[in-house]
């Protein structure tokens, strides 16, 4: 089963999080706009809601972003700013500016309200797939999968959770690994949308040591390779991170055969020459 995140109003999940925050602040507060940090689809999901709701937006995003999610962002009528090379850079000047101007910050992962409105994606997983057995996820700070595996965890606790990250940026599952959040290099990946560091004493970390079953690394040519998979045979574009899940799935199909598997696709933000690169067959990222 595929969850078509793809689908949504900006193009990812990033929208349920995005909203359930900005929906949760004092209409006072609210009033003042928001601020956010980006690699893409977390800014967009952000500017989206604060035209809904008639409030202004600023979008941090970093040097080098996807193109394509950065027109989306403008196109919903925010402010857009470049800032730093690393996703968690960016996300600190953000913060820091938030707390400078007084206007609310939008995290993209490390926000109680946020990681809540994620795991409405858990809640739809298990009102239709009645028996799953496993659910792969892709994983950049772990919004996605700790609200949904938090979710199946108290309602479904059978069903695995299995997070799916790029070899390019694997930091959660290494900072599993090292039961400790570690800083780490990182290079580029056609997973943009999971790629770069995570804030210190992110909520997230502790949600992914409790709830995530199992991690997949996937390298760069399992992810092109997936990628061109589903779009031939789909007819819909993906994003890398979505491929991440699709690849992690693949690897991991022998262990669950007979069985009800859900991927999460994540998102299908991507820019039409990256897409076009990828589907020539030019796996690097």
């Amino acid at each position: 089963m595929l969850k078509l995140e793809s689908q949504q109003h900006t193009g990812s999940f990033k929208v349920r999080g995005a909203f359930n925050k900005v929906l949760s602040l004092e209409s006072e507060f609210r009033s003042k706009g928001v601020i956010a940090a980006s690699s893409g689809n977390h800014g967009a999901a952000v500017a989206w809601c604060a035209r809904e709701l008639g409030i202004p937006a600023t979008i941090y995003v970093p040097e080098g972003a996807s193109a394509v999610k950065i027109e989306k962002i403008r196109s919903f009528g925010a402010t857009l700013r470049l800032y730093g090379t690393d996703g968690l850079d960016t996300e600190l000047f953000a913060r820091s500016e938030a707390l400078r101007q007084g206007v609310a910050y939008v995290s993209p992962y490390n926000d109680a309200d946020v990681i809540a409105g994620q795991a409405t994606v858990g809640v739809e997983l298990v009102e239709q797939n009645a028996g799953l057995d496993a659910v792969f996820i892709a994983v950049g700070g772990g919004g996605l999968i700790g609200g949904v595996g938090a979710w199946l965890k108290h309602l479904a606790p059978q069903v695995r959770v299995i997070g799916a990250l790029p070899a390019n940026s694997p930091v959660m599952a290494e900072s599993i690994r090292a039961g400790r959040i570690v800083e780490m290099p990182t290079t580029p990946t056609l997973s943009d949308g999971t790629a770069g560091g995570i804030e210190a004493g992110a909520l997230t970390f502790g949600l992914c040591q409790d709830v995530v079953d199992d991690w997949v690394i996937v390298p760069e040519p399992r992810i092109a390779q997936a990628l061109r998979s589903f779009v031939r045979e789909h007819e819909m574009p993906i994003e890398g991170a979505a491929a991440v899940a699709l690849a992690a799935a693949e690897e991991r199909a022998p262990a669950f055969a007979g069985g009800r598997v859900a991927v999460v696709i994540c998102g299908g933000n991507i820019a039409a020459d990256r897409l076009a690169t990828v589907m020539s067959g030019a796996d690097s990222a």
